[in-house]
């Protein structure tokens, strides 16, 4: 015993000596994908090769079809840290609803995209209750959106290093948000602005949605730095790099 006592200080004491402390396991996201209008299953694998590259992370992708029936593999939010969803109007099976709805009512961390405030067709009130938003349709096509920090949340870890830019995607409407919402962004066109980022707590877990996400959102190193900052923020663990 005393024998195996001493390896491990001795094991203890290398570690110490070679630079420090061990490395925390990596995150275990949950990427969810079935948007086709915004193609979210090419955005979300070039996000997670992003991720898995420069940060301690370690990333499942289940994808379903837009609008479709069900999200094969759904269940495996279960086994991960946080869920990243950018899905639009599925109808999920039973069982895969009441999945969702578990994770949700258990107050997991949740990270939502674009067209997650109407990811399910048979739970809208998810946008309301979970997320905090309200949704009302979008305004059409028009002059690029202009996305800037709002003035409250400039100090925001979730923030930091991200530079205002213009999205070229229609802005969704949505104010009349949660009260305990926290708008961290605000774009505006065509003489219309509305929140297009911001963080609630539900049931005690933290969320944060952005309606930004079409492809060329993804491209700006911004908008990558912030979504990926999200979902170390989302499970209260501090930046990790590779």
């Amino acid at each position: 015993m005393r024998h195996v006592l001493a390896l491990a200080a001795t094991a203890l004491f290398l570690s110490a000596a070679a630079g420090g402390e061990a490395k925390a396991p990596p995150l275990k996201v949950c990427l969810v994908s079935a948007c086709a209008e915004y193609a979210s299953d090419a955005s979300l694998a070039e996000f997670r090769k992003h991720l898995e590259s420069n940060y301690n992370v370690a990333c499942t992708t289940v994808s379903g079809k837009d609008g479709g029936k069900g999200i094969p593999g759904v269940e495996a939010i279960r086994d991960g840290d946080v869920m990243l969803l950018f899905a639009r109007r599925i109808t999920l099976t039973d069982e895969q609803l009441k999945c969702v709805q578990a994770y949700c009512k258990a107050g997991k961390p949740i990270v939502g995209v674009r067209t997650a405030s109407h990811a399910f067709q048979n739970w809208l009130a998810f946008d309301k209750e979970v997320l905090g938003g309200n949704y009302q349709g979008h305004y059409g096509d028009g002059p690029k959106a202009d996305i800037k920090i709002e003035d409250r949340a400039k100090d925001h870890p979730i923030l930091a290093g991200f530079k205002p830019f213009a999205s070229a995607y229609s802005l969704y409407k949505n104010t009349g948000l949660a009260g305990d919402a926290q708008v961290l962004l605000t774009g505006t066109a065509g003489g219309k602005t509305e929140p297009v980022a911001w963080t609630r707590m539900h049931n005690g877990g933290r969320i944060f949605y952005t309606s930004l996400g079409g492809p060329d959102d993804f491209k700006d190193a911004g908008f990558r730095r912030m979504l990926a900052r999200a979902l170390f923020w989302a499970t209260s663990r501090p930046i990790e790099g590779k």
